[in-house]
């Protein structure tokens, strides 16, 4: 049986995450305890006593520990992936599992990561917003006809109906107006720290250029669906001019969801935390069998609701 993983991103983070996994599993265990950043990865995944699980330098490092850990887990019980893709930040955990680079080296890259997107954001004053029931065309008509008041650029093709924009304020609240004005059905706000994948965050693609000079990326050991491309990279492609163009550029989840049935996977399996990913399958793919893998609980009962999806 093949199965594709999809990992989760940055929003998905709670307090309690990983908790009942890191009590339950050893191998979960070693991948918290082996993380080498300069804060308590344990206590902010956990309980988030001062509060700074969702600002982007602990949030990043926190999820890719957890997907990485959940990863080994679920690897113990036989359940491994026969391709991978992650939203934003849940590329790295991808590539984690595709065998690009081990879980403290994915861990500290991150870390790396968000403290960069937190920097290249400081002092914008961005926006992002959720576009419902519009196709591409209008969305991004949309954010060509606002720029005469500063960046707004699709930011997150998540599915059919969502899109998300993102950039300068007074840009994106234009072309939220505009995409209505066209047949949206819905602008919704979201809560978020930065314009991420815009080319407001081309320093932080630069920073992380640099950075990668000093990291060992292996090749993948299974097809990883890139969110720039929305698929496998070619040959001329290199991995670190990838993720330096990811920060910086729109994310094509919808097409790396269709990539990866394309590949001839049987099931999805969502790696969390959060289910928005399990979602986005179920409006790209119709009918399609996605299951979401959180908690100790949801590990414990994958494995007989996959023999179902192979009995069929």
């Amino acid at each position: 049986m093949k199965l594709g993983f999809l990992y989760a991103g940055q929003g998905a983070q709670h307090p309690g995450m990983g908790a009942d996994l890191y009590e339950k599993y050893p191998a979960f265990r070693a991948v918290l305890d082996g993380a080498d950043v300069d804060f308590d990865l344990k206590t902010v995944s956990f309980t988030d006593p001062d509060g700074v699980l969702n600002e982007t330098q602990y949030t990043q490092p926190c999820i890719v520990a957890f997907a990485a850990g959940l990863t080994d887990v679920l690897a113990e019980k036989e359940i491994v992936p026969a391709a991978v893709a992650g939203l934003s930040l849940g590329e790295y955990s991808a590539l984690y599992a595709a065998g690009v680079f081990d879980a403290k080296t994915a861990v500290k890259v991150v870390a790396f990561r968000g403290k960069a997107m937190a920097d290249a954001a400081k002092g914008v004053e961005s926006a992002m917003v959720a576009v419902l029931g519009a196709d591409r065309e209008t969305v991004v008509a949309a954010c060509k006809a606002a720029s005469d008041a500063g960046v707004a650029e699709p930011c997150n093709f998540n599915c059919p109906g969502q899109i998300v924009i993102g950039g300068e304020r007074a840009a994106v609240e234009k072309a939220a107006v505009i995409a209505r004005e066209n047949g949206a059905k819905r602008c919704m706000p979201l809560k978020v720290s930065g314009p991420f994948h815009t080319s407001l965050l081309k320093p932080a693609g630069d920073a992380l250029g640099a950075y990668f000079k000093t990291v060992e990326f292996e090749e993948p050991q299974i097809p990883v669906l890139h969110n720039c491309l929305g698929g496998e990279k070619g040959a001329a492609d290199t991995i670190p001019a990838l993720l330096e163009r990811q920060v910086q550029s729109s994310v094509y989840m919808e097409d790396c969801i269709r990539a990866m049935a394309a590949l001839g996977v049987d099931a999805i399996v969502e790696i969390g935390p959060g289910k928005a990913l399990s979602g986005f399958v179920k409006k790209t793919l119709t009918g399609f069998p996605v299951f979401a893998a959180e908690t100790a609980e949801d590990v414990e009962k994958l494995p007989e609701l996959l023999k179902k999806v192979e009995s069929r």
